[in-house]
C-alpha cells in the first residue's frame, strides 16, 4: 500500500493558504499571448559594470561562503549609504547581510516572536508578512489602511489591530508600500513612533522600495529621534538595482538584535551568496544616474497607467507616489452579483488575456481592489490597457 505522505505534513505548512498568485501567475507564464502585470520585480537588469564585476569575481574565485553577518567590506560601504541617504547612523556590527530582506524579516521575526505572540501587520500588506509569522507559531494582527486615507497607517488603526496589549511584541511598517504605492508622510511615522513607544513595540520597517518615489522624499522609520534603538530597517538591492536573483539584502538595527540575526542565520541559509555581495558592493559605489534613469521611466508608466484605469468605467485608481503598482478599487457585476477581487482576476485573464493580482493575496482588506504592476515595458503595458478597457465593456458597474 502507497504510503500517505500527506499524513505527515504539518499542520503549521497545511493550513497556511496557498497563494493565488503563485497560480494565477503559472498560468500567464505559460501563454505566450497573455500580458502580465502580475509580477512583483523590476523589468530591467543591473547596469553592465555590476554584471561585469560580478563575472570578473567569479574567476577570480569568488565562490566560496562568506561571514554569517555579511562581508565587512559591503557592511562599511553599506554604513556610508545609510548615514547619507537614509539619515540611519550605524556602525558596519550593526548591520547583516542576507538572502534578500525576505529573509531578514523572516529572522528578525524568529528572535524576536514567541509562539502565541502578536504582531501587527498592514493590511493590505505584503504577502509574505503574514505566513512568516504564522510559521513561527505567532498571530498575526491585521491594521487596516483605507484608500480614503491614502493607505497610510494611523493611531486608531493601530490601536484597534491590537488585540492582546500584553503579548503583543512587533509592529511591521512597510513604505513605500506593496500593493498600494502609498508612501508614509513623516507625520505619519512620528504618529507610528508615539504608539510604537506607548506599547513598547519593535518597528520592522520594510523599505525595499525607497528608491521608487515619485512625490516627496523617502523618509527611514530609523532616522527618527529616539527611534533608532527601536526599529530594525531592511533594504534591497533587488528593487533597487534590478538584482533580485542575485540575493542580496540587509538589515540594520540594534546590535543586540543584529547579533541575534545573525546567531541564526547560519540555520537557514548561513551566508548571501559570496559573488552576489561583491555585485552589491559595486552597485553601491558605482555610477547612480542609471537608477535615477530607471526612476524616471517607471514614473511615466505610473502615469500613464493611473490615468488609463481611471478612464476607464468600473475602476477607481489611487494615484501611488512610491514603488511599482498600481492598487485600483474595482465595481464591476456580472450575472447580477457584485464581482469578487479574484472573481474579476481570473475573468479579466481569460477574457482579456491580462494577467493582474487579486487584492485578496495582500489580506482581508484587499477585497473589493486589484494589483496591476508597471515594472514591464511601457507598450506592454498599452497594450494591456487597451484589451482590458474593451474587455469591461461586456460587465456591468
Amino acid at each position: 500500500m502507497p504510503r500517505k505522505i500527506s499524513r505527515f505534513i504539518s499542520e503549521r505548512e497545511s493550513e497556511l493558504p496557498g497563494a493565488m498568485i503563485v497560480k494565477l501567475l503559472k498560468i500567464a507564464a505559460e501563454s505566450k499571448d497573455i500580458i502580465s502585470l502580475g509580477p512583483g520585480e523590476p523589468d530591467f537588469v543591473p547596469d553592465k559594470f555590476i554584471t561585469d564585476f560580478a563575472a570578473q569575481k567569479l574567476k577570480e574565485g569568488f565562490t566560496h561562503y562568506s561571514p554569517a553577518q555579511g562581508r565587512l567590506d559591503l557592511r562599511e560601504a553599506l554604513a556610508k549609504k545609510l548615514k547619507k541617504e537614509n539619515k540611519i547612523n550605524v556602525e558596519p556590527d550593526r548591520i547583516a547581510v542576507t538572502c534578500g530582506s525576505q529573509e531578514a524579516i523572516f529572522l528578525a521575526l524568529a528572535c524576536l516572536v514567541d509562539p502565541g505572540e502578536s504582531v501587527l501587520i498592514p493590511d493590505p500588506g505584503f504577502l509574505s508578512y503574514r505566513p512568516c509569522v504564522e510559521l513561527l507559531n505567532g498571530s498575526a494582527e491585521p491594521i487596516e489602511l483605507k484608500e480614503e486615507e491614502g493607505f497610510q497607517i494611523t493611531g486608531d488603526a493601530i490601536r484597534k489591530a491590537v488585540t492582546n496589549r500584553n503579548r503583543t511584541r512587533v509592529l511591521i511598517i512597510n513604505s513605500p508600500g506593496n500593493p498600494t504605492g502609498a508612501v508614509f508622510s513623516r507625520k505619519t511615522l512620528e504618529e507610528i513612533a508615539d504608539i510604537a513607544i506607548e506599547y513598547d513595540l519593535t518597528v520592522l520597517s520594510d523599505e525595499a522600495y525607497e528608491k521608487f518615489v515619485y512625490k516627496g522624499k523617502h523618509v527611514s522609520f530609523a532616522s527618527l529621534s529616539g527611534m533608532g534603538e527601536r526599529a530594525l530597517s531592511f533594504h534591497s538591492f533587488s528593487k533597487s538595482y534590478g538584482m533580485p536573483g542575485f540575493r542580496v539584502g540587509y538589515v540594520s538595527g540594534p546590535r543586540e538584535l543584529i547579533n541575534a540575526i545573525t546567531k541564526i542565520h547560519p540555520y537557514t541559509t548561513l551566508c548571501s551568496p559570496t559573488v552576489s555581495q561583491e555585485a552589491a558592493l559595486a552597485a553601491l559605489s558605482g555610477p547612480q544616474k542609471w537608477v535615477d534613469r530607471i526612476v524616471a521611466d517607471y514614473d511615466r508608466r505610473r502615469k500613464f497607467i493611473v490615468k488609463k484605469l481611471n478612464e476607464i468605467r468600473g475602476f477607481h485608481c489611487f494615484e501611488p507616489d512610491g514603488a511599482f503598482y498600481a492598487f485600483p478599487r474595482i465595481d464591476f457585476k456580472l450575472a447580477g452579483k457584485k464581482m469578487t477581487s479574484l472573481q474579476f482576476c481570473e475573468w479579466l485573464l481569460k477574457e482579456a488575456k491580462v494577467a493582474c493580482v487579486p487584492g485578496t493575496e495582500f489580506g482581508k482588506y484587499g477585497e473589493g481592489f486589484v494589483r496591476f504592476s508597471y515594472a514591464t515595458a511601457f507598450d506592454r503595458i498599452e497594450q494591456a490597457m487597451e484589451r482590458i478597457e474593451k474587455a469591461v465593456k461586456k460587465l456591468k458597474v
